[in-house]
């Protein structure tokens, strides 16, 4: 990075600057995700070096701005996770995670001198994507009893929300139906909190599964009518319909 950045280095590296860098910075971040949700090590591995090369990037151009060097990044980690588990490297004890949780936000209090945070939302990145985000506040929120009680009652609040998106529709008010759906997707996120089901993992998944099935009906349409004419919407209902029975039967594609 040092060779990137100097003198006779590469032009585009010399002109990055954290702003330019934030997209790539998240782009790997997903990268890596993804290469945890495949199970490959290999893949892991590869992008675990494509993300630490954007820290690595940052932290010179902070070293230029002599605001902190990448030993300082590192120390500073290596510091906060020290003094944050405590009971494993000092005598504190938290027989579960729970208590490990608890004990956590104990220590940021004190770390903050003892003053309370102005929210107990403080510190959720805007950045996150919305769905885990949603979670995040839905957890944040809940540690001090702003909750539902049962999954039962998120559902029902979910038929709630629908029901609002559905007068909005008829209206066809576009603010409106925008803010219930936005009401409608900020519930189901805590519905999937309730379940113990992590909401962008399964949207991921679906996601997944409809590119599947959408590639197979491409396929199946070019075999059925070739290139170029527009599909009925009846045709392509019935290829869909075949691509999931077969899916599901655990047939080959078709």
């Amino acid at each position: 990075m040092d060779r990137l950045r100097g003198p006779d280095g590469c032009p585009w590296d010399r002109e990055q600057t954290p702003s330019t860098l934030r997209g790539y910075l998240l782009e790997e971040a997903y990268e890596a995700a993804e290469a945890i949700d495949s199970g490959s090590p290999e893949a892991l591995r590869e992008e675990l070096g494509d993300l630490l090369y954007q820290i690595v990037f940052l932290a010179r151009i902070g070293k230029e701005q002599g605001a902190f060097t990448a030993d300082d990044v590192a120390e500073g980690i290596t510091r906060k996770m020290t003094r944050r588990h405590p009971h494993v490297f000092g005598d504190a004890q938290a027989e579960d995670a729970p208590a490990v949780l608890r004990q956590w936000e104990e220590i940021k209090k004190r770390e903050r001198g003892g003053a309370a945070p102005s929210s107990s939302l403080d510190g959720i990145p805007k950045a996150i994507p919305a769905l885990l985000r949603a979670e995040r506040l839905g957890t944040r929120a809940a540690r001090t009893g702003f909750d539902w009680q049962r999954a039962s009652a998120v559902r029902e609040k979910v038929t709630e929300e629908m029901r609002e998106l559905d007068g909005a529709m008829k209206a066809e008010a576009p603010e409106a139906i925008e803010e219930e759906l936005g009401d409608l997707l900020f519930s189901i996120a805590h519905l999937a909190r309730h379940l113990g089901v992590d909401a962008e993992a399964a949207l991921q998944k679906a996601n997944a599964k409809f590119e599947r099935r959408f590639r197979c009906l491409e396929e199946r349409l070019r075999a059925v009518k070739g290139a170029g004419e527009r599909p009925d919407p009846d045709l392509l209902e019935r290829l869909w319909t075949e691509v999931k029975a077969r899916e599901a039967a655990g047939d080959p594609p078709l």
